[in-house]
């Protein structure tokens, strides 16, 4: 059996109840085979980059996971398409988007999977969700200089972390 790794996973969505769906997509995630959710970072409200649209709610959950990163990335798809994510054209809004950010220290490169997500270090709403969840996993400086993203936490969202229940 496959050793558990430590995976990150960017939640965001913009298109109907988009913080019941990214809420709903945590509890998906701790349902994957061999997958425990290990912590979720508050829920934050950005504006969309490189796109028009409703603002999107955000977040990054930490997951351990026996799946590997290929399998892991199919789970993160299917659940999109559960949640009726479609892909009319790059960056459009999206009932759920799903990023694979880390697998573990693992770097990989293929057609299909990237990792670490080749856009992390660029995106506030990456950042300042991952590092309420595994601050040794973000650059104090790098986030700083995202700070003309517009980016707020969502009132009332709190991080969770395992032992705390959902």
């Amino acid at each position: 059996m496959r050793a558990p790794v430590l995976a990150y996973v960017g939640l965001g969505a913009n298109l109907g109840d988009a913080q019941a769906a990214v809420l709903r997509a945590c509890e998906r995630l701790a349902a994957l085979p061999g997958t425990q959710l290990v912590a979720r970072s508050s829920l934050w409200r950005t504006a969309p980059q490189d796109a028009a649209g409703p603002d999107f709610i955000n977040a990054v959950a930490c997951v351990c996971t026996r799946l590997s990163a290929p399998d892991l990335l199919q789970a993160l798809q299917a659940l999109e398409h559960e949640a009726g994510r479609e892909r009319p054209y790059p960056n459009a809004p999206r009932t759920l988007d799903l990023d694979l950010l880390a697998y573990g220290d693992a770097r990989i490169e293929s057609p299909a999977l990237v990792v670490p997500h080749p856009r992390m270090q660029a995106r506030a709403f990456v950042l300042a969700p991952l590092a309420e969840i595994a601050p040794q996993r973000v650059d104090a400086a790098r986030l700083a200089a995202l700070a003309q993203q517009r980016i707020e936490r969502v009132p009332g969202s709190m991080a969770w972390s395992a032992g705390q229940g959902l």
